[in-house]
């Protein structure tokens, strides 16, 4: 007969210590629209952390600062490593991004939230889609590989980052980008080019807009053209048709070339001769201003120190911030500045698609150039249409 069990010995249970998310105080802008707020926040906690797989949080009583952020929210940046590794190859520093999105919230500049711009006025963050996300997701990989093949150089849109943000129980998607334009040197006139002529003129109230954003037909009506060196036009063609390609291999259309001209020697609008461009930076000069000292007596420390402290002339541009800048030829008969770059690169030519270029061809006819045509059809025409803005 078994021994009667002794009382039973005490079991000692390891319970394991759960990570608890501890938000880090880190400095949010004042911003009257709090997704912006909670945008800086989380760019801020995700360039600060580390630890990779974070890129999911959710935070409750965020004490510590509730005048600036709501009192609960999420935050989630999508794929974190690739868009750190685009950014890595597009040049821009992850502490230079974090500055440019949190230092002061992002503005709409025509009034328009789905496009904001930066502060410093070198990236822009478009407000997406839940199925413009899964459009991104799709092409990410596709577009990551080819950014790594051209080094870098194209004239497609830089993803830099996207995230989800979610107040009051209301989600919002971004994308953030660098900026087509100058960080500096002002627009003056803008053209949204597709190769159509179909309803490709901008409406009149468009055109009653201080930059109003023109059309391929404003643009033939205008007889405009873009003046550049033969060497700059073959360097951008052979660009543009290679990042062409790309976009026809993944059945990609409606896409447009954004033109923005920049008139050297023309003056500023009003709110940049206040100086508010300065406060972003100018390509790289000592936030603080420094003194030649800080530059170093060699020679070219002391050119660092004059050239960071010297007013830009007349069109002068920093072409590892301006990317898609080209400056007009000698012979030009204007000396002007062109930003040139692709925009709206998500359309696939699916069912939806399809349906609209049957629509469309009973509508205007068979022969009509209207912009919903198949992507190796459509980039044909674009490129034909690109080719000719060229003086």
């Amino acid at each position: 007969m078994a021994a009667a069990a002794g009382p039973a010995a005490p079991r000692t249970k390891t319970k394991k210590k759960q990570k608890r998310f501890v938000p880090q105080r880190v400095k949010v802008p004042r911003a009257a629209d709090p997704l912006l707020a909670v945008l800086a926040w989380g760019v801020n906690h995700q360039i600060n952390e580390l630890s990779q797989a974070s890129s999911k949080i959710k935070v409750n009583n965020h004490l510590f600062n509730r005048e600036h952020l709501p009192s609960h929210f999420k935050f989630k940046e999508y794929c974190p490593q690739v868009f750190r590794n685009l950014r890595e190859r597009f040049g821009i520093d992850d502490q230079d991004y974090q500055v440019s999105l949190t230092r002061s919230p992002p503005h709409a500049e025509d009034g328009d939230r789905r496009l904001l711009l930066s502060y410093d006025r070198t990236l822009v963050v478009k407000e997406l889609s839940s199925e413009d996300v899964a459009d991104v997701h799709g092409l990410l990989s596709h577009y990551h590989q080819y950014v790594v093949q051209c080094h870098g150089s194209t004239l497609l849109p830089q993803f830099l980052g996207m995230y989800r943000a979610s107040v009051e129980s209301e989600e919002s998607y971004l994308l953030a980008m660098r900026n087509t334009f100058s960080h500096r040197l002002p627009v003056h006139r803008k053209y949204d080019l597709k190769g159509s002529l179909v309803s490709r003129e901008a409406s009149d109230k468009e055109k009653g807009k201080e930059l109003p954003t023109l059309k391929d037909v404003d643009f033939l009506n205008k007889s405009e053209k873009v003046y550049v060196g033969e060497e700059d036009k073959r360097d951008f063609m052979e660009k543009l048709k290679r990042d062409v390609e790309f976009l026809v291999q993944l059945k990609i259309m409606d896409y447009s070339l954004l033109l923005g001209i920049h008139e050297a020697g023309r003056p500023a609008p009003e709110e940049e001769e206040d100086g508010e461009e300065e406060e972003g930076g100018g390509g790289g000069c000592d936030e603080g201003g420094g003194t030649a000292g800080s530059y170093g007596t060699s020679p070219e420390g002391i050119g660092a120190y004059f050239n960071c402290h010297r007013p830009p002339g007349p069109g002068e541009f920093d072409p590892t911030i301006d990317v898609y800048a080209i400056r007009s030829a000698e012979g030009a008969p204007r000396k002007e500045v062109y930003f040139m770059g692709l925009i709206d690169v998500l359309t696939q030519y699916d069912a939806r698609k399809k349906a609209a270029h049957a629509a469309k061809t009973v509508k205007h006819g068979a022969g009509a150039e209207i912009s919903t045509v198949h992507p190796e059809q459509y980039a044909k025409r674009f490129l034909d249409f690109i080719t000719n803005i060229f003086a």
